[in-house]
């Protein structure tokens, strides 16, 4: 009889027959997503599920610590996708972790230890964890998760007492970090911020090469879903810029920052970078690449993993099965596409999108698998759109549906493909798959700013506006100097509006404003001052509102509001009306 010692996670759904009478294929429909939720962060984590039944899971890990953390990235993910649900339709789990003796049948782990993770499940409260003492005293110190004795317990059929410990699992609310306003305060996790690498090469064009390299550096360090990493459109607004890098981690409120440099040169690439501590300014690692052009993706690899392994070695050890980006292996494929990210970065004028566009497709032709180049060909697509750029709403609309799908496809586990998805969804009207897409994306990368802000439109479409909020905060907090706050805080302001918070809609719209005069923020500005009945301060606003009006103007508002009741709208629309601006009843007929 072969035996081994494993660490077993077991879990089950509290009140599921509940769930099932009410609405059975509704909570299968929901069983389906969340056991499928459960086996990624579980093989994520290097483990592996071995059994389940109905509504029950049973997984294995080679690590306590990672046992832990699983547990821990569930219910995170799970609580994020009940909130929404109707409080009578969310399904919560309960977790149960033990560290024991089992015996290896096949596939399947039988005996004492698993049957103690299931008596430790039972004793969770909904949406809990519970862990063993034995397991507790392999994780003591290498967790930041606070524990809570629950004593000895007498478990069913368990012929000893065990010793339980709840694990606390709830993340940091980003407004008490300072998402709003204030300094920040750093995480309780790995905090860390990449700056722009400087292009050293004596031709100023390749500033793109440095900039897309940066940002793929990024992207790796946030797949790491124990670290809190920067957005790279806050790590740019340091570009360029002597700031005392003591400065910069009070400002981003980290503890790390990287930065480097690139010099190109015919086929040869020389980058380094360093890591440094904030706070003291130490620098803790450094290490220069003198490589071939063709091993870039290999230097960012490595550059990444020399960085995760000078501040927690044991979170390289552990992510093994941390989500990919497939990149190509066709250089020129891949330069376009950074030459077109470059410029859709820029977020600016016509002219931009459309060379941005181009490089796009440019990459698509030198690659047609090249997952990436068809999810930024569907980003700058939307983008033109919403800024009103676009000379055909419905072609771009359509096309970017095509590339945003054939992204998904080509690279389902690559997070900015699902948010590329889920701005498809808004442009079709599908407020509900859109919310599906945004929190795909967040499973996969919770550090990506654009997905909590797409979540949080998202439901205020759905007409979560409370539910909205959360997300929306958490975007402030990963990117707190995005050049794209301005969105960020227009969507507070459209979730206060329909909560009837009408001056705190005011307060968002104009901190939006204060930073970029939008068509659409002054929209929600006007509603908010129709309902408070401020009719001069509305009546200064109409004019130049009416001058700054994109020329599709029926399509843009069909993209700008996919309300999925129309009494959402309706409400929106009356503050407008209230405020005195024209021809509402025309805008309503297309919309």
């Amino acid at each position: 009889m072969e035996r081994k010692l494993a660490v077993i996670l077991a879990g089950d759904v509290a009140g599921y027959s509940r769930l099932v009478a009410a609405n059975e294929e509704d909570a299968l429909a929901t069983l389906s997503i969340y056991t499928a939720t459960i086996g990624d962060f579980v093989r994520e984590h290097g483990g592996r599920v071995f059994g389940s039944a109905g509504d029950s899971v049973v997984a294995e890990f080679p690590s306590a610590v990672q046992g832990v953390r699983a547990a821990v990235a569930i219910q995170r993910a799970l609580h994020r996708r009940n909130a929404d649900l109707p409080p009578d339709r969310r399904m919560e789990f309960r977790l149960g972790l033990n560290l024991g003796d089992v015996v290896v049948s096949g596939e399947n782990l039988l005996g004492d230890g698993v049957n103690v993770a299931a008596r430790l499940q039972e004793v969770a409260l909904p949406s809990g964890i519970c862990i063993s003492g034995g397991l507790r005293e392999q994780i003591e110190g290498k967790l930041d998760f606070p524990l809570v004795p629950m004593g000895d317990r007498t478990l069913k059929n368990i012929p000893r007492p065990v010793p339980v410990h709840r694990v606390h699992w709830g993340r940091e609310d980003p407004v008490e970090t300072g998402a709003l306003g204030g300094p920040l305060r750093l995480p309780d996790k790995p905090s860390i911020a990449v700056l722009p690498f400087v292009n050293m090469s004596d031709d100023p064009e390749q500033e793109f090469f440095a900039d897309g390299l940066t940002e793929d550096i990024i992207t790796a360090l946030s797949l790491y879903r124990w670290f809190f990493v920067i957005a790279q459109n806050s790590s740019f607004a340091y570009k360029g810029r002597a700031v005392d890098v003591k400065q910069i981690g009070r400002d981003l409120g980290v503890r790390y920052l990287v930065e480097g440099s690139v010099r190109r040169s015919g086929t040869r690439v020389r980058v380094t970078g360093q890591l440094i501590e904030a706070e003291s300014g130490v620098h803790l690692w450094a290490q220069r690449y003198d490589r071939e052009i063709s091993d870039i993706f290999a230097i960012q690899d490595e550059l990444t993993q020399n960085v995760v392994g000078a501040i927690e070695p044991e979170i390289l050890i552990g992510e093994s099965r941390r989500a990919l980006i497939r990149t190509t292996d066709n250089l020129d494929a891949y330069e376009s596409h950074m030459r077109g990210t470059w410029l859709h970065n820029a977020q600016d004028t016509v002219e931009h999108f459309i060379e941005a566009i181009a490089w796009h497709r440019r990459a698509i032709e030198l690659d047609p698998d090249f997952a990436r180049a068809h999810m930024m060909l569907a980003r700058s697509l939307y983008a033109r759109c919403f800024h009103g750029f676009s000379d055909d709403v419905d072609r771009d609309s359509t096309e970017l549906r095509i590339e945003a799908e054939r992204a998904v496809t080509l690279d389902p586990r690559d997070p900015y493909s699902h948010y590329a998805m889920c701005l498809a969804h808004f442009v079709a009207h599908n407020a509900p798959a859109a919310i599906e897409a945004a929190q795909q994306a967040i499973d996969l990368n919770p550090n990506f700013a654009l997905a909590h802000m797409a979540l949080g439109w998202a439901r205020i479409f759905n007409g979560h506006f409370v539910e909205a909020l959360d997300p929306l905060y958490m975007a402030t907090r990963l990117s707190p100097h995005d050049p794209l706050a301005y969105l960020i805080l227009d969507r507070i302001a459209l979730s206060h509006y329909h909560l009837g918070n009408y001056e705190e809609a005011v307060h968002y719209s104009e901190r939006g404003l204060s930073l970029r005069r939008a068509y659409f923020n002054r929209v929600v500005l006007l509603a908010s001052l129709g309902q408070l009945g401020r009719q001069e301060e509305a009546q200064r606003l109409i004019p130049e509102i009416l001058t700054s009006v994109p020329a599709d103007l029926e399509h843009y508002w069909k993209i700008l509001t996919p309300y999925v009741a129309p009494s959402h709208y309706d409400h929106f629309v009356d503050g407008l009306r209230k405020a005195g601006l024209p021809s509402l009843s025309a805008q309503r007929q297309h919309c």
